[in-house]
Parts: structure tokens; C-alpha cells; sequence
């Protein structure tokens, strides 16, 4: 269907023009003009919003399942040298432009009431960052994504930061201060990866598809190329130990914003493994896996157990994001098709899920201004309809059979008994330790008696909150019932992805020799 038609290049820079009109408009305008828009700008950043996610879902139906390579490929003339505009889409990255271009209207719609001020610079923030995420997940250039995956950090800088809380300023240089020195590793070994292969290939490129079809990279090299990388993507989950920036980050960003960095963000590290760190490094990825296995199961034990002793709400969801994080990175490396199909369901369905629970956060907290748990009680009885839906996103996000968080969870530790029956059982009881903490938050905030007389006139959810939460549980229950709905767009990149690394590795002495 779009064959010659940059589908992509659409999809990715749509909001950021979208963006650059509302400034131009919002520069011309006088100031009843500026009063206008900063009223309509909701509504026009969900209509741009709302079309870009329209145009991914047409492009997922037209995706093939069955083709290994990527699609719908753009390359342009951009900087010279080898560094070029690429992007393109596999059967792993179509799904989170999906999941991108599907959370950022939602959040758009829930942010028209929540904020109150400075509403046009929100919207355009929200657009620049939607433009910056998608780019990320499409990029098949190694500067190209560089240039996304950092560029990402000053739009969420400045949410958090100007519609945050009391405390947005400390959070948001944390979270930049955080995440911009792992990158800086990251950089310098792109730089050496782009002259290594103009000694290698006889020209210089930073084309993924060449790289990782063509480059071999020496065993010892790859270790430290692998570490240097790892220090980027590991603060982007975030991993234990580098893992404090999240919780401050969710408590102090504004609801949409906890979502899209729960949802999305939290994402860009575990796909940063998947498309760089195995297939470029694959030696080493096999050599350092026990280490994040050990890494992923501390962050799953550790961070369920301090989840437990959080007194907000947003935090203790928060720390519950590392800990499902784990199982992520507890797949991947695992090294086989039912752990990598389980971490990569767990990201999408973690998504939805957490962006769930954050939104839940969000309609008690509009209302009440506080997140504190002992705060609330007994309010199955004052917003019933909001206390059945926050109980199927808390059920999910434990990992109840039938919820698409049970179906993450159990593939990625199937995946992991492969390896070892030690790190399954770790993760296992990290499961115990999740429903845990998330009954004693629906237990303290919806049972009980209502012991604060100001819940005596909370209302339960508008006809707007119902819309986002339905939505969101509609896609919770339908991908823990049908999760084929992934794993078949899924399977082929990920038999690609294994074939290719298995053909790797099981040449490491000569690659060891060669070093």
C-alpha cells in the first residue's frame, strides 16, 4: 500500500510540524488571539495526535509478518561519510511506533483538564516529544537514533519540570543529569564503531543493517563496545542500581507525563538491547548475560520489597515499573524465542498497564491533590466503577492469568528456566512480592472505611476518564486472551534475531583469536 510513500517520515515528523504551527500561530496571534488558542490547543494537538495514530495502525495492518527485513524504508542523503537519513520498520519496532503514536493522544485528552496553565506550551512539548519517540523506534542509522534517543530528554525535561510538583526542579535535572552521562558512552563508542568500519568495510557507514551484517567486531572490543552502550540503555530502563531517577521523575511529573515515561521511555533502554546489543555484540552479550541476569533478579526482589514501604502512590507504582523492567532484560538475555517474545511483550503490555495505573493515580489525585495512601480508604463505596477498573489494573499488572501482564511475566520466565530453573525461581518470587505490595495499595486506597471526611463528596469517573481507562482495559484483557495479536508480528524479527546471534557466538574463539 505505501510502496514510495514515506509513511514513516510522516508519521515521525507530523507532530513536530504540528508543533512549529502552533508556534507560529501562537506568534502572530494579539493577545486575544493567544487567549483563543491557548483554549483550543488541546484540541488540536489531539487531532494532529489522533491522525499520526490512525496512520500507524493502517501501517501495522499493512505490515507483512511474514518478512524477516524492515520495511517501508526511507534512505536519504543527509550528512555524508556514511551517515545518512534511514528509517524503516521491523516486526519489534513497528509495534512500539504503535504503542508511541496509541498512549500520546490519551494522554493529550486526560492533560485538558489536569492542566491548568500554560496549556499551548504543554501541547507543544507533548508533540515534539511524540515526533522524538517514534524517531527513536525508526531510526536504522546509528547517529540518526543518537540524535532521538537523547533528543527526547528535553521535552520530558521541561514537562516535568515546569507542570511538575513541589520538588519538579530536583527531579528533572536528576532525570536529564541521569540519562544524559550513560549516553555519553554510548556516543564515543559510536564514534569508534564508525571509523572501525571504515578500516573493516573499506568505507565509513553507520548503517544498523551493514553493521550488523557485515562488521565483526574483535571479542575484546565488543566487551567494552558492549559496556558503553549498556551504560545508556541500563539508565533508560532503568536497571538496578541506576534506577533512583524514576521514582523522583513519577512523583513529580504531571499524569500524562508519568505515563508516557512509564509507557515509552522505560522502553527505549530494553529496545536499545534488542536492536544494538545482541546482534552488534553478540560475544559479548553472551559473555556478560549472568550479569544481568543477577542485576534483573536483584531489581525484581529489591525494588517489590521497597515498593511495599512507599507511602505514595505514584511512587510505589513507580518502583513496581523497575521491578517488571527486570523480567524485560531477564528475557532478553535468556537468548531464546520465549524469552525475547516475553520481554518484548512485557514492554508493550507494561505500557498499557502502568500507563493504566498512573492514569488511576491521576483521577483520585485532580480530585483530592494528594497521592498519600492513608489519605484515602473505603472508596469502593464513594467510586465503584473507578474501583473495579483500578482492581483489573492492579490484577494485571501482578500478572493475572488473562491479563496480558501474566502473559510477559510467565514467557520470560519460561525463557529464563532455559537457562537456568535458579533464575526463574528468583523472578517467581518476585511475582509473590508484586501482589504484595499492589493488594496492599488497592486494600489501603479502595477497602476499609472512609476514615477522611473529605471523600465523603468525591466523585467517581467523568465520561472522559471512563473513555481512557475503557480503552485501557480493553486492550489488557484482549492481549492476555489473544496475545498472538503480538507475538505474530513479533516471531519472524525474533527467529532473525536468534539465527543471527546463534551463528555469532558459535564463533567466539575465532573472533577471540583474531583479536
Amino acid at each position: 500500500m505505501f510502496e514510495g510513500f514515506p509513511i514513516l517520515s510522516i508519521i515521525t515528523f507530523f507532530p513536530l510540524v504540528g508543533a512549529l504551527a502552533l508556534v507560529a500561530v501562537a506568534k502572530l496571534s494579539g493577545a486575544d488571539g493567544r487567549a483563543q488558542l491557548e483554549l483550543n490547543a488541546p484540541r488540536v494537538a489531539l487531532l494532529i495526535s489522533s491522525f499520526v495514530f490512525l496512520l500507524a495502525l493502517i501501517m501495522t495492518f499493512d505490515f507483512d509478518n511474514a518478512q524477516v527485513g524492515f520495511q517501508f524504508m526511507e534512505d536519504v542523503p543527509w550528512l555524508g561519510g556514511g551517515i545518512e537519513y534511514r528509517v524503516g520498520v521491523d516486526g519489534i519496532s513497528v509495534l512500539f511506533v504503535l504503542l508511541t503514536a496509541f498512549l500520546t493522544p490519551l494522554c493529550i485528552l486526560a492533560s485538558d483538564t489536569a492542566i491548568k496553565d500554560r496549556k499551548l506550551e504543554y501541547m507543544i512539548a507533548f508533540l515534539v516529544l511524540e515526533t522524538l519517540m517514534i524517531g527513536v523506534f525508526v531510526a536504522l542509522d546509528l547517529v540518526l537514533f543518537y540524535l532521538f534517543f537523547e533528543a527526547v530528554l528535553l521535552p520530558m525535561f521541561i514537562i516535568i519540570g515546569v507542570w511538575g510538583g513541589k520538588n519538579r526542579i530536583y527531579a528533572s535535572y536528576k532525570f536529564f543529569l541521569y540519562t544524559l552521562l550513560g549516553s555519553v558512552l554510548m556516543l564515543a563508542a559510536i564514534f569508534w564503531i564508525y571509523y572501525y568500519s571504515g578500516q573493516a568495510l573499506g568505507e565509513t557507514t553507520t548503517d544498523m543493517r551493514v553493521l550488523i551484517a557485515e562488521l565483526k567486531i574483535p571479542a575484546g572490543v565488543q566487551t567494552w563496545l558492549w559496556l558503553a552502550f549498556f551504560a545508556s540503555f541500563a539508565v533508560k530502563m532503568p536497571m538496578w542500581p541506576v534506577h533512583t531517577w524514576l521514582p523522583d521523575a513519577h512523583v513529580q511529573a504531571p499524569t500524562a507525563g508519568s505515563v508516557i515515561l512509564a509507557g515509552i521511555l522505560l522502553k527505549l533502554g530494553g529496545y536499545g538491547f534488542l536492536r544494538f546489543s545482541l546482534p552488534l555484540f553478540p560475544v559479548a552479550s553472551l559473555e556478560l548475560a549472568p550479569i544481568i541476569f543477577w542485576m534483573s533478579i536483584i531489581a525484581i526482589i529489591y525494588t517489590s520489597l521497597v515498593a511495599y514501604r512507599q507511602k505514595d502512590m505514584k511512587k510505589l507504582i513507580a518502583y513496581s515499573s523497575v521491578a517488571h523492567m527486570g523480567f524485560v532484560t531477564m528475557g532478553i538475555f535468556a537468548f531464546n524465542t520465549q524469552g525475547i517474545q516475553g520481554g518484548i511483550f512485557q514492554m508493550l503490555s507494561h505500557g498499557i498497564i502502568s500507563g493504566a495505573l498512573f492514569f488511576c493515580v491521576g483521577v483520585i489525585y485532580d480530585r483530592m491533590h494528594t497521592r498519600e495512601i492513608e489519605f484515602y480508604g473505603g472508596l469502593v463505596s464513594k467510586m465503584p466503577v473507578y474501583a473495579g477498573l483500578f482492581l483489573l489494573f492492579t490484577m494485571a499488572n501482578v500478572g493475572l492469568p488473562g491479563t496480558s501482564g501474566f502473559i510477559g511475566e510467565i514467557l520470560t520466565m519460561v525463557g529464563a528456566y532455559q537457562v537456568s530453573p535458579w533464575i526463574a525461581f528468583g523472578a517467581a518470587f518476585g511475582m509473590i512480592l508484586s501482589a504484595v505490595y499492589a493488594l496492599y495499595l488497592y486494600r489501603a486506597v479502595i477497602f476499609g472505611d472512609v476514615v477522611n471526611e473529605a471523600l465523603n463528596d468525591i466523585q467517581d469517573v467523568t465520561g472522559r476518564e471512563f473513555f481512557i481507562l475503557g480503552i485501557l482495559a480493553f486492550f489488557t484483557i484482549l492481549l492476555g486472551v489473544y496475545p498472538s495479536l503480538i507475538t505474530d508480528i513479533t516471531s519472524a524479527s525474533v527467529e532473525n534475531l536468534i539465527a543471527d546471534f546463534n551463528a555469532a557466538t558459535s564463533g567466539t574463539a575465532t573472533l577471540t583469536e583474531a583479536h
